[in-house]
């Protein structure tokens, strides 16, 4: 196994670990950055496209999914997690489901179906799985479809390292001690973003970089893709 696919793999390791405390941040809205602005800004970027049927790629315990569903969406929700699928399940209403799926299934073929936009809020972390899922995406969509994509923003999160791609260390900084092992992430520059969704068959259509409304500073990116 190689560094990045170790790597890959510690990602979701953390996650199985942390499930419980992440549905409890999520239902308290303890997470200022979300709570402020990148919440509403990814909903607003899937509400422009105006699809009527969405993957949620990395659900979690489905907030975005229920919130989509509720704007008339026809929506499925996958995530690798267990527990955070059960959660997702727990709370579903009508016009969502969801479904325990890793990336890599994802990848291979696990659904038959196409869908009028894939969105990816915040669960892009690893390299090589990101990638293999990017290859697959164009064959998720339906003719017209788009990937959407809500990611860190790369000025502000490359901090004091050096502005190139690669793993970087992992926090839970600012959300309590509940968290534990916090895994790497892959960090990727702004041009390195949009070159993964051009060589994927993606071409970027549309870039957004929601403000924070306190510090003026990017709260996140914002990429919408669609095949030639």
């Amino acid at each position: 196994m190689s560094d990045s696919e170790f790597s890959d793999r510690k990602i979701l390791q953390s996650w199985h670990r942390n499930a419980a405390p992440w549905v409890r941040a999520i239902d308290s809205a303890s997470i200022a950055s979300r709570r402020l602005v990148t919440d509403a800004a990814i909903v607003a970027a899937a509400r422009a496209q105006n699809p009527a049927t969405l993957l949620d790629v990395g659900c979690g315990e489905g907030w975005l999914s229920r919130i989509l569903a509720g704007c008339g969406m026809e929506v499925l929700g996958v995530d690798a997690v267990p527990e955070l699928v059960q959660a997702a399940q727990r709370r579903a209403g009508p016009g969502e489901a969801y479904r325990r799926l890793s990336y890599e299934a994802l990848a291979g073929g696990a659904l038959s179906r196409r869908f009028d936009l894939l969105v990816c809020n915040f669960s892009l972390l690893g390299k090589e799985t990101v990638e293999r899922l990017f290859a697959a995406a164009p064959g998720l969509l339906n003719p017209g479809g788009h990937l959407l994509v809500q990611t860190l923003h790369p000025l502000e999160a490359c901090g004091e390292g050096d502005y190139r791609d690669g793993w970087r260390p992992g926090s839970w900084a600012g959300l309590g001690g509940e968290f534990s092992e916090p895994a790497p992430w892959y960090f990727r520059t702004l041009g390195s973003w949009v070159e993964l969704f051009a060589r994927s068959g993606l071409p970027v259509v549309e870039l957004r970089e929601p403000l924070h409304p306190e510090s003026g500073r990017p709260a996140s990116l914002i990429l919408c893709g669609s095949p030639r």
